[in-house]
Formats: structure tokens, C-alpha cells, sequence
């Protein structure tokens, strides 16, 4: 055991037995002959050596009395509980130990040779303000909370950590004054509170050495590794950044060791994707998976057997295997044996990883010793397994935050039914750079896909948004020439003759027509010559500044400039756009519910949505042409429902607008392609790129022959080139004109040829209004309109 004293404390170190041999002093006068013949029996053997009443401070007296001293000690340190308590003596913060019991002798043994056990966490400096503490109570009488825990940390015969906790039994202790020590006041105790980790401070107000501790202290310990190994288990599990520790499984493993007593323990772990029901590695450095071995992930019937399936996937239990080789022959070498069986594994527990019911993943315990591991210490993870719940569902949803990240980041916002695929890109991008790669988003495609597409347009939005614009400039050009023809004829300046002449040549070019770059021509004209004069003109001429004001009054603060009839034209788009949109998302929720589509709309003079439907955006459903069918008539009938319940919105409308609704078939397969730069999906390669030239141009085409435009208010424009196409189209309309959604005005047309295309085909439906949400009460829109008016 060690034997030195070596650093600056408040207390001397006097070893004594004084207190305990007073005890026997009383038990000498006992009645009890037996107790009475025991103490005289003990200070016979030590009245020989009158130091160790009075004591001493050289500690190798300890050796020289050793034998005294276990007499002394003998009812303290029992023979009959010595294989099992481990106990010693020893010295108040010091690591001098005497008179050991055989266990914890064993315990030093085991450890190996000239181990000595040191006190965790032994911080400089700690020990002389807990000394301080100490002394504070038992001395001077203030109630201070000095208690701390202490532990040795030792290794035993196999290498494996055990940690023991220490109580120490300072009945034989006592504190005695020296001439160095102080008077310590209440506002002297107060102001190393305030400090308490200010050495010199303390060193100040109880100088070393100024007490004298004589006597001696039991230390009684406690194997608290199974509780030691939890709790470190629980602190690492709560660290962040763990699959980016390189330490983080290392420091686990070996924490896991010390909990089952394992030496050759290994840990590994994998997550269940319940979607593939499948098995996937997790990544990070030092991270494993022995059921996986070499394979990123596997479905599970393929990774285990039957058995294990059962017990992880279905009960949720531990499935343990103590021996490897014996299940591996007696199945025949099927999974999991022969994976385990490949790497050298002998034993093996695995426990599912559940919360609230659902599978998150397995933990993995295995050894490369038969039976080491078993189905009577798998039991010992009930204690530890809330804590790695709480750690994968904690890592579960920060890696759900970093792949929604990265996909923000990458591709913005993606519809969810593409969503999984981005998320396995968003994986792969996350491992490349755990695995040290410069790790960049690929390209993601969807093959063999089907696109559907529509729009309602507002009608002449540009001739109606032209004319608002036309009627703002001329109300603030002409209140602005009257401004400078009061300033004229209030004083005789050329300039404002010349500004006025220049106003009216504006009106003139408005009225007339209103070409694109007018109205920048005119905001310009406005900042750079009116703007500055009317701010001269306010500051020198009382009588226009009344009309100025009123002018500024009219002008908007965030467009700077007069805004009325394009504020009336841009709420009513903007409520129509809301309108339609929430229609359309509405709908769109109970669409993907039959089978799973990429969707997506955009805002514009009206809406207009993309949809592509096929078996490579669907996960885990079976894509049919049924789908496709069932979607477009979905796509009719909701185009119907969005211009029912726009005129039914029209009444309310700043500017009584029109729409017009187009849908355009497409009956070729194709590929979409995420555009890593736009950020946005778009069909791939130059033959469907045929498929967006007609998307772009069709609201524009014409009848055959004639100069009237296909798209036309109260009328369904559904655009194709297939005779098929038309034949089943005919059909849905002829199933919505039944349920009330179009008349019996249906046409077909051949289309004026476009840039790059020709030969398309559209009918024409008329859509039936209803009055109100009964399909009862339908309207032509002629009649509609007429029933507005009269409203």
C-alpha cells in the first residue's frame, strides 16, 4: 500500500489510536467478562507501544507496528468478513492504506503488480478547501455541506474497469488547533463562500498546517460498477455529435465491457427502415454491424432467421445466441449464424431499440467467447435501454433535421411523394463526408413517368393590367400638371412651361397606347425632374403647398407612385390565385391517398400545376394505368370545382376578371429530371423536351383556319394528339355531363400548328355554374353571368 504524504494541506497528519483504545479503556470495565478479557486482551498488546496513543507521523511505523495494529483493529476489521468487505484503514485525503481486508487485498493482486489505487478526479487543490470544510464544522462549528463522493477505479484480473465507491467512518478522528490557526468570524466564512475556488484565499484564513487531524479512518467500499457503467453509459448517449466522435463508440465498447464483465465485448449497431423493412448500417466513425458485416443494409428475412425475426421485429425482445457455432450446425448455417460465424463471433445479444411501439433500430453486443454472452445477462439492459432509446430517438430526429437541411439547402422545398428519394441522397451525402469524401448532391431522376398538366388563366390579364396601369398614370401625370400650371401662372418661369409641355406629350403617348417601357420611362421622368421641383415648390410657395400635399397624399409609399386601379387589379389576382390554390392543395391531399404523385403548382395571372404519376415515384405501390386514368379524371372534375368556385368569388372581386382552363394530354412516357442549378424538376433529354414546348405555347394556339384562340371563358380546353386520347376524354365527359359538371355543348377542333409542333387536337366542354355548392342548381355561363348581373 502507499506510504508518503506529500502535499501542502491545512490538517497534520498525526496517527493515533487513541479514540478506538478508549473504547477499549471502557469495555476493559465492562461486566461482560468476555468483553471485558477481549479490551484488556487489546491494551495489554499495545501498552508496550505508548505511540500509538500519542502518535506519530512517520508513516513507515505503520510496517514496524503492523502487527499491534491488527490487534487494535481486529474488532473493526472482523476475520470471518474479510473474504467478502472490502475495507482498510487510512489517512484523511491521502492515499496511505493499512490493515486492508483479504478481499480487497485480492482486489490489489488482481490489479497487478505494485498497483496502487489513486482517488478519482483528484483536482488540484480540491482536497486542502475540502480539508478547510472539515475543519469548519467540526472545529469551529458552521454547518457547511462538505460531503463528496470518492472512488478507485480498478482493473481486475481480466483488464476490466471495476469502480468502488468509498465511505469513510471518521469515528476516531479528531481535530485539534495548532498555535498557526485563526479566529474564522461568520463574515470571514461568508467571503470564502463567495470564493470557493480561491486557494490563496483559503490558504489566508486557515493557513497550512495550523490543525492537527489525529487518528485514523475506515474506508468501507462498495462495487458500484454496474451502477458506474450506467451512468457513463446514459452521460455519452446524451453527448452530441457522437457519429462524429472518433472516441464516441472506443469510450462505449469499453463502458459496455465493464457492465457485462466482458473483456472481449464488441458493439455495433444498425436502424430499421420500416418502410423497406430492412436493416441499414448507421454511419460514423468506429460505428459497426455484425449482422450487416460488410453490406450498408438488407431487407430483414434475408438477415435473419425466422426465430430472431420473430423475437426482434414482432415481440420486440432480445434474441440472444450464447452459442454461435452450435446454432450455426444445428440450423444449417442460415441467417444470422453464418454471418456471425464468418467474423469469429462465439456469443452474441441483440436488443431492439423501441419507443412507443415503433422498431427504431437493434443494439448489438458480441464476443469472440462462447457463452459470455447469454439470455440471463441480456436481462442486465433493462437498465441501461430507456437511456439508448432516448439517445436514437435524439439522433433520430437530428438526422432527420440534417437531411431536411441538406435538402433545403440543395434542392429547397421538394413535394413529399419524392421526399424519400431525396432523403437516400441526403444519407449518402451525410456518409460521403463521415467517410472523410467531398460529398455532393447527385442528380435525381425519376424514369417512365407519365405527366399530366393545367392551368386556369385569367383572360386578358395583360389588356386588363395594362388598363389600370393607363388609368394610375394619368391621374397622377394630370394632377401633376395641374400643380405646375398654378406654378406658372404664379410665377412667369420658362421650366415650369417647359415640364408642363412635357406632362402633356406623356398623356398624349398614354392614352394612345401604353408600350412596356412607357411606364419606366415616365418613373423616371417623375424622380428625376418633377420630385425635385415640387420639393422647391413647397418650401417657396405657400399657396401650392396645400395641392402638393394632396398629390404626395395619393402617392403609395412602397411603389412611389399613384396606385389605385393596379392595387384594385393586383387584389383581385391575388384573391383569385388563393382561391383556386387552396382548392387545388385541398384536393390534391385525397389524390395522393390514391396512389402517390409528384405535384407541384405556380402562381401566375392563375394557377397552373404539374403532376407526374409512375411506378419510380411510387415507393412501395405497384403502379397500374389504371392510376394514370383514375388521375385524369381527378384532374377534370377538379378543374371544373376551381372555376365553379371562382365565379362564385367574382361578385366579391375588385375588377371583374374572367379565367380560361386548359389541360393538356400527353400520353408518352417520360423522364423528369431535378435541375441541380434551377432547383426545380424538369423532363429529361431532347425528346421530351418536346412535351415543354408545348406546355409553353398551347394557351396561345388558335383554331385551325381562324384567329380564334382555343382557351375561351366557360369553356375546358383539353389539348392532345392521339385519337385513343380523344376517345377516352370523351368518355369522362361524358361521366361528369351525367354528375352535372359540363352540357351538351362538346366540340373538337384541330389546332393552327405551333413553333416545332403540329397536329394537336382539343375538345372544347362547356362547364355547368352552380349557383351555390349544389351540383343541382347549374348554370351555362352565359346564364351565370346573367344571374350576376341581376345580383
Amino acid at each position: 500500500m502507499k506510504r508518503t504524504i506529500d502535499k501542502e494541506m491545512p490538517l497534520q497528519i498525526l496517527i493515533s489510536f487513541d479514540k478506538l483504545l478508549q473504547r477499549y479503556d471502557e469495555m476493559a470495565q465492562s461486566s461482560d467478562a468476555f468483553l471485558a478479557s477481549k479490551a484488556k486482551y487489546v491494551l495489554e498488546a499495545q501498552a508496550p507501544y505508548p505511540e500509538l496513543r500519542e502518535g506519530f507521523t512517520d508513516i513507515s511505523k505503520l510496517t514496524e507496528y503492523e502487527h499491534i495494529i491488527k490487534i487494535i483493529l481486529q474488532d473493526s476489521f472482523a476475520e470471518v468478513l474479510g473474504q467478502n468487505e472490502i475495507k482498510t484503514a487510512s489517512l484523511p485525503y491521502y492515499n496511505v492504506l493499512f490493515n486492508a481486508s483479504s478481499r480487497f487485498k485480492k482486489i490489489i493482486e488482481n490489479a497487478g503488480t505494485d498497483y496502487e489505487p489513486f482517488l478519482r478526479n483528484q483536482e488540484e487543490g480540491i482536497d486542502y478547501i475540502m480539508g478547510c470544510t472539515v475543519i469548519l464544522n467540526f472545529h469551529y462549528g458552521y454547518q457547511l455541506d462538505f460531503s463528496r463522493p470518492y472512488f478507485y477505479d480498478i482493473p481486475d484480473a481480466n483488464g476490466i474497469m471495476r469502480h468502488y465507491r468509498i465511505l469513510y467512518n471518521a469515528d476516531f478522528m479528531e481535530i485539534l488547533p495548532t498555535p498557526s490557526s485563526k479566529e474564522i468570524t461568520q463574515e470571514d466564512v461568508d467571503k470564502l463562500l463567495e470564493n470557493p475556488e480561491d486557494l490563496e484565499l483559503w490558504k489566508e484564513m486557515i493557513p497550512p498546517n495550523s490543525f492537527i487531524s489525529k487518528g485514523f479512518v475506515i474506508s468501507n467500499m462498495f462495487d458500484v460498477t454496474t451502477e458506474h457503467t450506467i451512468s457513463e453509459i446514459k452521460t455519452a448517449l446524451i453527448s452530441s455529435d457522437k457519429r462524429g466522435s472518433e472516441n464516441f463508440i472506443r469510450d462505449l465498447e469499453e463502458t459496455f465491457k465493464s457492465f457485462f464483465k466482458v473483456k472481449e465485448l464488441k458493439l455495433g449497431f444498425v436502424t430499421y427502415n420500416a418502410k423497406d423493412d430492412q436493416l441499414e448500417r448507421v454511419f460514423g466513425n468506429g460505428m459497426e454491424s455484425y449482422l450487416l458485416n460488410k453490406a450498408n443494409k438488407e431487407i430483414c428475412n434475408k438477415l435473419l432467421c425466422e426465430g430472431s425475426y420473430k423475437k426482434l421485429l414482432n415481440e420486440k425482445d432480445y434474441f440472444a445466441i450464447s452459442d454461435v457455432e452450435r446454432s450455426y450446425k444445428i440450423s444449417g448455417g442460415i441467417a444470422p449464424y453464418n454471418t456471425l460465424q464468418e467474423q469469429g463471433i462465439k456469443s452474441a445479444i441483440f436488443a431492439p431499440i423501441v419507443n412507443e411501439g415503433e422498431l427504431l433500430g437493434v443494439l448489438e453486443l458480441v464476443s469472440t467467447k462462447k457463452n459470455k454472452l447469454n439470455g440471463i445477462n441480456a436481462s442486465k439492459l433493462v437498465d441501461v435501454m430507456p437511456y439508448i432509446v432516448a439517445a436514437v430517438v435524439r439522433s433520430k430526429i437530428e438526422e432527420e433535421n440534417l437531411i431536411d437541411a441538406i435538402i433545403q439547402n440543395e434542392c429547397t422545398a421538394v413535394h413529399r411523394s419524392v421526399h424519400w428519394r431525396f432523403e437516400q441522397e441526403a444519407k449518402q451525402f451525410i456518409m460521403d463526408g463521415l467517410d472523410g469524401k467531398q460529398p455532393s448532391f447527385k442528380e435525381i431522376v425519376f424514369n417512365d413517368v407519365y405527366p399530366l398538366y393545367g392551368q386556369i388563366d385569367i383572360s386578358d390579364s395583360s389588356h386588363a393590367r395594362n388598363a389600370a396601369i393607363q388609368r394610375d398614370l394619368l391621374i397622377q401625370l394630370s394632377h401633376i400638371k395641374k400643380i405646375l400650371l398654378k406654378a406658372f401662372e404664379n410665377e412667369n418661369l420658362p421650366i415650369y412651361e417647359e415640364l408642363k409641355y412635357r406632362v402633356e406629350n406623356y398623356i398624349v403617348e398614354v392614352k394612345e397606347t401604353l408600350f412596356s417601357n412607357m411606364e419606366q420611362s415616365i418613373y423616371d421622368f417623375l424622380n428625376a425632374d418633377i420630385v425635385p421641383v415640387l420639393e422647391h415648390l413647397k418650401g417657396n410657395n405657400q399657396s401650392l403647398a396645400k395641392s402638393i400635399a394632396e398629390y404626395e397624399e395619393t402617392i403609395d409609399e412602397t411603389t412611389h407612385s399613384y396606385y389605385d386601379h393596379r392595387k384594385q387589379y393586383d387584389q383581385s389576382v391575388m384573391k383569385i390565385n388563393k382561391k383556386l390554390a387552396s382548392i387545388l392543395d385541398k384536393h390534391q391531399e385525397k389524390a395522393q391517398q390514391m396512389f402517390p404523385h409528384f405535384y407541384e403548382r405556380y402562381k401566375t395571372d392563375g394557377i397552373e400545376h404539374n403532376m407526374y404519376i409512375g411506378s419510380s415515384i411510387s415507393r412501395n405501390k405497384k403502379f397500374d394505368s389504371l392510376y394514370l386514368n383514375n388521375l385524369r379524371l381527378w384532374q377534370l372534375q377538379v378543374m371544373c370545382e376551381m372555376e365553379n368556385s371562382y365565379y362564385r368569388l367574382k361578385p366579391d372581386l375588385e375588377v371583374p376578371l374572367d379565367v380560361a382552363s386548359l389541360v393538356l394530354v400527353y400520353s408518352t412516357s417520360l423522364s423528369i429530371r431535378f435541375r441541380m442549378d434551377e432547383k426545380r424538376f424538369d423532363v429529361d433529354g431532347t425528346y421530351n423536351a418536346r412535351y415543354e414546348i408545348i406546355k409553353k405555347r398551347i394557351d396561345k394556339s388558335t383554331i385551325k383556319g381562324t384567329r380564334e384562340r382555343l382557351t375561351q371563358k366557360g369553356k375546358l380546353a383539353i389539348v392532345y394528339s392521339q385519337k385513343k386520347d380523344e376517345l377516352e376524354y370523351l368518355r369522362y365527359i361524358s361521366f361528369l355531363k351525367a354528375k352535372g359538371y359540363f352540357t351538351n355543348n362538346i366540340e373538337i377542333v384541330d389546332l393552327e400548328g405551333l413553333q416545332g409542333v403540329s397536329g394537336l387536337k382539343a375538345i372544347r366542354a362547356e362547364i355547368l355554374y352552380s349557383k351555390g355548392n349544389e351540383i343541382e342548381n347549374t348554370y351555362t355561363y352565359e346564364d351565370l353571368m346573367d344571374e350576376l348581373k341581376v345580383q
